[in-house]
C-alpha cells in the first residue's frame, strides 16, 4: 500500500508540474507591439509600442482623458495625446491636433516631423504627408509606389500621417493674408489597432 501511495503521489506531482509548464496562448497584440517597438518611432519621449516610464504613468494618471474603449487609456502632455493599452501600458496611438494655425506654424510642425522621421514615403495633394514602415524600417517612396502600381501586397507595420487644411509647400507669409487652418498628425500601427478593435468586438459578442 505504501508503494502504491508513493506512486500515486509521484504521479500527481508529475501532473501538477506538467500543468505548470503548459504554454499559454500567444497574445497577438503584444507580439505586434514588440515588433512595432523595434521601429523606434515616436514623439516627445513616447515610443510607439514601448511601455510607459514611471514618470509617464504618473502623468497618465494626472492628465487622464475619457475614452470609450475599456482596454485603453488616454492622456495628454501639452499638445501631444497618447493612447495606450491599459494592461501593458504601451502606446498604440500618438497624435497632435491644432485647429487654427497659420502657415508659419504649419511649416514648423512639418519641419519637426521631417527631423524625426526623415523623407516621407508619400507626399500627396500638397496637404498630406505619409511615412510608412515595414517589418524593419521605413518604406521608400519608390518601393511604395511600385508596389501600388503593380498591386503587390506588402506589410505596413506602422504609419505617421499628417493632414493639413493649408497647402504645405506654400511659402509662409507671417501676418500677411491671415489664412489659418487645422493640422493633424497621427502615429499608429494599423495591424495593432485592427487587433484591438477585433478584441473589443469579440468581447461584446460574448
Amino acid at each position: 500500500m505504501a508503494v502504491k501511495k508513493r506512486v500515486f503521489i509521484l504521479s500527481l506531482l508529475v501532473m501538477m508540474c506538467g500543468c505548470s509548464f503548459v504554454n499559454t496562448p500567444p497574445d497577438p497584440i503584444s507580439d505586434l507591439l514588440d515588433r512595432v517597438e523595434k521601429l523606434n518611432i515616436g514623439r516627445n519621449g513616447y515610443i510607439l509600442g514601448k511601455p510607459l516610464t514611471d514618470d509617464q504613468k504618473e502623468l497618465a494618471r494626472r492628465q487622464s482623458v475619457a475614452i470609450e474603449n475599456p482596454d485603453l487609456i488616454k492622456f495628454n502632455e501639452k499638445n501631444l495625446f497618447v493612447v495606450a493599452e491599459r494592461k501593458t501600458q504601451r502606446p498604440v496611438i500618438l497624435y497632435e491636433q491644432h485647429e487654427t494655425v497659420n502657415r508659419e506654424k504649419l511649416r514648423e510642425i512639418v519641419g519637426e516631423l521631417f527631423l524625426d522621421f526623415g523623407e516621407p514615403t508619400v507626399f500627396t495633394h500638397d496637404k498630406v504627408i505619409y511615412w510608412a514602415y515595414g517589418k524593419e524600417k521605413k518604406i521608400p517612396e519608390t518601393v511604395y509606389r511600385k508596389a501600388k502600381e503593380e498591386k503587390q501586397k506588402f506589410e505596413i507595420l506602422a504609419t505617421v500621417k499628417l493632414t493639413s487644411d493649408l497647402k504645405i509647400t506654400k511659402k509662409a507669409e507671417v501676418n500677411t493674408d491671415g489664412t489659418k487652418g487645422s493640422v493633424y498628425y497621427i502615429i499608429s500601427s494599423p495591424p495593432v489597432l485592427k487587433a484591438i478593435t477585433s478584441k473589443g468586438s469579440s468581447s461584446e459578442s460574448q
